[in-house]
């Protein structure tokens, strides 16, 4: 009773000072997040590969023009460098990063393969590592904040910007479209690599058939 009326004074009191307690905000629940499915560096930066199709390297790079953005996600042979998938969108997503795999291993076995990326989000996706799971190839990922570790793809894009991209000037999402289209065909097809005993990597992989 005692406890009462004290609360009851202290409650008068500060109605009468114009004191309000500060309620905490609940936190807004937004569901269970997906969890994150990590795998281990495999790779290790071994970026040679002893035949077609063993190794894969894919990431994901942004390009900026006319006050734009496009996203191009891309996947790569550590056989002959050749570019085997790539496609490009103005959301950097899982879908972006799912077409690119789908168009991969389309008519494809690629059972055993193993594809490096880094550890973004869209890697570490459920539907990402079911893809791979349902097609038998083995993931391996970069060390967390350590971009070495996947370095053959972050050098391709590297060419790309320096012998393509930057050298342009684009006004419209086509003109992009069209010119990463003819460069990744040129680098593919025509470009010389000392690496591949100055071969294109399709010329380098005729070899081994």
């Amino acid at each position: 009773m005692i406890f009462i009326l004290i609360t009851k004074k202290v409650q008068r009191l500060l109605s009468e000072l114009g004191i309000k307690a500060i309620i905490r905000k609940k936190r807004i629940y937004y569901g269970k997040k997906e969890p994150y499915l990590i795998s281990n560096n495999y790779l290790n930066r071994s970026f040679y590969a002893s035949r077609p199709n063993e190794k894969w390297v894919t990431d994901i790079t942004y390009l900026i023009f006319n006050g734009q953005k496009l996203y191009l996600s891309a996947i790569k042979d550590l056989y002959n460098n050749e570019v085997v998938a790539y496609q490009i969108s103005r959301r950097n997503d899982y879908k972006l990063v799912l077409d690119t795999l789908k168009k991969a291993i389309k008519g494809r076995n690629v059972k055993g393969f193993l594809l490096h990326s880094d550890q973004g989000y869209q890697y570490t996706s459920h539907n990402y590592n079911q893809l791979l799971t349902r097609n038998k190839m083995k993931a391996s990922m970069s060390r967390k904040g350590n971009c070495w570790d996947n370095a053959s793809m972050e050098n391709f894009f590297s060419h790309l910007k320096t012998e393509c991209f930057n050298l342009h000037t684009f006004k419209t999402s086509q003109e992009v479209r069209r010119a990463i289209k003819d460069y990744i065909h040129f680098y593919n097809h025509e470009r010389f690599q000392t690496k591949l005993n100055n071969l294109t990597p399709i010329e380098y992989r005729s070899q081994a058939s």
